[in-house]
């Protein structure tokens, strides 16, 4: 049975749902459809999150945790790079070592994005489709280690996750770096093609080719509609029964993502006193993840 051959490994809410559709345009390329598997952050384990959304928690519905189950997700690949992107590998403990584990010579793509923004962003997100029942973020701030106490999903971690040092210096130890790659959100969003072609040659496939960029995917935001806004969430409608059989899939997704995307308003810019509260936590963690990963992240601790 195949296994893939690289990872999408994180982080959370730092384009790593872009980087999975414009890749997976690749025609080298196939990648799961279970965007998410998370097969190495929770093989063998009962997924059993907390959360406003109770059992319903998409961490605990898509989840693979069998080798077997994870195994088929590419039965059908018979392309160069095989792969797949599950945010949370970078966040989860074991996840570095299961996939050392059972795929060794894995290559591995991780985008950080600026902690202080990232934590903002997965709150407007959660926000977004009802899941965050606080009133503002510093309240769900001031809840996060109760929620984590209480094995909520990881994404209601909105501070925890930012701590990226000890989560890439987990693959430093483990793997040979020239199988690691990071790139740094701001990169991806201001030029992604070269994002692309760098992760392309990096992936030993045709790194000329030129994927479209334009679709803007897992977008946070305000609904200005919320009847529209769930109806485009909803996994299944009489309406979306309807349309399957008499528009192409493709073309049926990009609709519903621009709809999506057109029916979100930008919400507020954080709080500057948050902002520099973050910053200060973040601070010291930040300096050492500059030091493993050679890269500038000056920008980072700017006010």
């Amino acid at each position: 049975m195949k296994m893939p051959n690289f990872l999408i490994i994180g982080a959370a809410k730092a384009g790593t749902t872009a980087l999975y559709n414009y890749i997976n345009q690749h025609p080298q390329v196939f990648m799961s459809s279970e965007k998410e598997p998370h097969f190495f952050a929770f093989e063998g384990e009962k997924v059993n999150f907390a959360g406003t959304a109770g059992e319903n928690e998409w961490l605990n519905r898509t989840a693979i945790t069998n080798l077997e189950a994870y195994q088929q997700q590419f039965r059908e690949s018979k392309e160069t790079a095989i792969g797949e992107a599950s945010a949370l590998y970078l966040y989860i403990p074991k996840a570095a070592a299961r996939i050392r584990h059972y795929i060794p010579e894995v290559k591995l793509i991780a985008i950080l994005r600026n902690p202080v923004e990232r934590a903002y962003s997965a709150f407007v997100f959660q926000k977004r489709d009802g899941l965050e029942p606080d009133l503002d973020f510093s309240q769900a701030l001031a809840e996060e280690e109760w929620r984590r106490q209480n094995n909520w999903v990881p994404i209601y971690y909105y501070q925890h996750m930012g701590f990226y040092y000890h989560q890439v210096k987990r693959y430093f130890d483990l793997f040979p770096q020239e199988q690691i790659k990071v790139y740094l959100y701001d990169d991806f969003t201001s030029n992604p093609l070269s994002i692309l072609q760098d992760s392309f040659q990096f992936l030993g496939i045709d790194d000329t080719f030129n994927p479209n960029t334009t679709a803007r995917h897992n977008v946070s935001g305000i609904p200005k509609n919320k009847a529209l806004h769930e109806f485009l969430r909803a996994e299944s409608h009489p309406v979306k029964t309807l349309l399957k059989p008499l528009i192409p899939t493709s073309l049926r997704r990009n609709v519903m993502l621009n709809l999506h995307n057109n029916n979100l308003e930008k919400a507020p810019p954080l709080a500057q006193d948050i902002r520099k509260q973050l910053i200060e936590v973040y601070k010291e963690d930040i300096l050492k993840l500059q030091d493993l990963i050679q890269k500038d992240l000056s920008k980072w601790l700017q006010e």
